[in-house]
């Protein structure tokens, strides 16, 4: 089990959140979403999910919009209701958007299947940015999982995996964008 160095863990000005769980409530909160958010935690690593880190009270957009633009990592569990819902439309459009690392993970449907869904609710503008979202998601190499026969402690295993892999990568790239900005020229 891989473990996000204490040096990066333990960094006293952190963000809300390392990454953000983007997914449908009804097909994943209660199984997968929150395997993988408790075995993140056990990891040190800061996730974000919904039921766990928001308190009556918070606004609903702005706690998951400062939490997003926050996050280093998006992961979007995309499952067989998740385009029916505004929420995770909006989420993934605002990942995509503020340049997110996005790791799909295809829980029991394929790239293909992912199609925003026009009730007639949306305006022109939100269906073009979720359609824009949902293609970029999908050119996306991600974890496909079929629950029929697959394994939901591999699946938060894998995932987990390649969310510290992402993290290093960005803890890395923010040290020597910070050693570049930070260095003068000798006189």
């Amino acid at each position: 089990m891989q473990r996000l160095p204490a040096e990066i863990s333990s960094q006293v000005l952190r963000p809300a959140c390392d990454v953000f769980l983007n997914h449908r409530g009804i097909d994943t909160k209660r199984t997968v979403v929150r395997l993988l958010y408790h075995h993140l935690k056990k990891l040190r690593v800061k996730p974000f999910l919904d039921c766990i880190n928001m308190k009556p009270g918070d606004k609903l957009f702005d706690h998951i919009n400062k939490s997003i633009l926050e996050c280093k990592v998006g992961v979007a569990v995309f499952s067989p209701h998740y385009c029916e819902s505004y929420f995770c439309l909006h989420e993934l459009a605002l990942l995509i958007e503020s340049k997110k690392k996005l790791i799909p993970i295809f829980y029991d449907v394929k790239p293909s299947q992912l199609k925003v869904k026009d009730d007639g609710s949306l305006s022109a503008k939100e269906l073009w940015r979720f359609s824009l979202a949902l293609e970029e998601a999908k050119y996306t190499v991600g974890i496909t999982y079929n629950s029929s026969n697959g394994d939901w402690s591999e699946l938060v295993q894998s995932a987990s995996d390649v969310i510290i892999k992402c993290l290093r990568g960005h803890k890395m790239r923010s040290i020597r964008g910070n050693s570049n900005t930070t260095m003068s020229k000798p006189p």
